[in-house]
């Protein structure tokens, strides 16, 4: 498996990235490819150890060990160091419908259940398989591949986030008829909205969704399913139908009403960002020559503190409610940007907001925390809060549940998950789908 001495001959070498400076200026993808030479010599690095738990997705100590969608990865990583890129591309589309998003927005926990980074550093997974699957898009080698046979059936997907993608796709591959119904513009959902450009390059989402439709889908967007169409008329007119709507529904804040306009939630944050972007026009919610406060500490956060510096902030601070040390050491790359930027880190831990007030223009102009120090003040223009979500949006349950059939319905990703990570939801729309096929076939083969 791999080269058998491979751990030991090649240092882990990650993907090189532009300086933060020069790509704060920008939107642009950050991340750079490694020479195919040195990627052949990454996934040699990858040790035919006894049992490989990078590949086991199971939750441990509540933490989640290896992959969720099971990936073969050391078989890949072994075709990928004998440089067999087409046998390579087979085995992760097995397990991984969509490894152009995972290998770009995935934290990894198949690198953090890596044998080889219990005495070194782990194997470097989510970059070889973004190499694989970017290497068959190059060649050519990812065409439509629409079922042979259809089944008669019909099925509505509703959410074209990644659970619904994942779900509609291997539906469509059991040859069902499958429409999704999107409420926004576009399809993608937040890989389309709420995955900042740096990170998630909506040309690859657009590209993606093209195949899904040349292998038969059909997208239905600005389609709110409860005002557009009915519970009932979906009952009607599909043999089953699949939610996967989302944990959009932040957690409130008491704070709205004494902003003066000068607080927004994480994600209307970075949806609005993206739409201004996509429309090349300035976004209203924009950090621009602001001083900027944002709260929370998980990826919304980070997503936010790297679209305020883009923007072109005036100042940063971010105020995390848990200490220091329950986070790891290692910056990410949004704050090594802010970092670079303004020569200092700007979280403050063990700092909740208490109260804010606006000047005498009714703008914002001050914030009030409570610190291990005690109460201090913040001078602030934008809070951005990215402090979690409490779940789904009270309509799209509503529709779910005033289904006439309940017994045909079907529910997927966030939306059943909470807000989680996007190979978690890509997990559940298979799982999703295998039911709503079972139920229309009486049986699946969506392992």
């Amino acid at each position: 498996m791999g080269k058998t001495t491979g751990f030991l001959d090649y240092a882990r070498m990650d993907c090189p990235t532009r300086p933060p400076l020069v790509r704060l200026g920008d939107f642009a993808p950050f991340h750079e490819a490694l020479p195919l030479p040195l990627r052949r010599e990454q996934g040699g690095r990858c040790m035919d150890c006894g049992v490989p738990f990078c590949q086991a997705g199971l939750a441990f100590k509540e933490r989640l060990l290896g992959c969720p969608l099971h990936n073969l990865i050391p078989e890949w990583n072994d075709l990928l160091w004998r440089d067999n890129w087409d046998y390579a591309l087979a085995r992760l589309l097995k397990t991984n419908c969509f490894p152009e998003f995972t290998s770009r927005v995935c934290p990894a926990p198949c690198e953090g259940a890596c044998a080889c980074g219990l005495n070194g550093q782990s194997v470097t997974i989510r970059d070889n398989e973004g190499a694989i699957i970017d290497y068959a898009f190059q060649q050519g080698w990812m065409t439509p591949r629409p079922p042979q046979r259809r089944s008669g059936l019909t099925v509505a997907v509703v959410g074209s986030g990644p659970a619904g993608l994942a779900a509609a796709y291997y539906l469509n591959h059991r040859g069902h008829t499958v429409t999704v119904l999107e409420q926004d513009d576009a399809p993608g959902g937040l890989l389309t909205y709420g995955i900042p450009a740096m990170k998630l390059d909506k040309a690859l989402v657009k590209r993606r969704v093209a195949l899904l439709e040349a292998e038969g889908i059909t997208f239905q967007c600005g389609t709110t399913v409860g005002r557009d169409i009915s519970p009932k008329e979906l009952d009607q007119t599909y043999d089953a139908v699949l939610f996967a709507c989302g944990a959009r529904k932040p957690r409130p804040v008491p704070y709205e009403g004494d902003a003066g306009g000068g607080l927004c939630y994480g994600l209307d944050y970075l949806i609005q960002t993206q739409r201004h972007l996509d429309a090349g026009t300035p976004s209203p919610l924009s950090a621009k020559d602001k001083r900027v406060a944002i709260i929370g500490a998980g990826d919304t956060a980070s997503d936010c503190v790297a679209t305020a510096l883009r923007q072109g902030c005036k100042s940063l601070t971010q105020l995390i409610r848990k200490p220091a040390a329950y986070y790891p050491p290692e910056l990410d790359d949004a704050h090594v940007e802010s970092q670079a930027k303004f020569g200092r880190d700007i979280r403050r831990f063990e700092t909740t907001l208490h109260a804010l007030a606006c000047g005498k223009d009714g703008k914002l102009r001050q914030a009030v925390l409570n610190t291990p120090q005690g109460e201090k003040t913040l001078p602030v223009d934008l809070v951005i809060v990215a402090s979690g979500f409490s779940g789904c949006e009270d309509a799209s349950l509503q529709v779910r549940d005033a289904m006439p059939r309940p017994e045909k319905v079907f529910s997927a990703g966030d939306m059943v998950l909470g807000a989680s990570l996007v190979v978690l939801a890509i997990a559940s729309g298979k799982q999703a789908a295998a039911q709503a096929d079972t139920y229309l076939m009486g049986c699946t083969n969506i392992l």
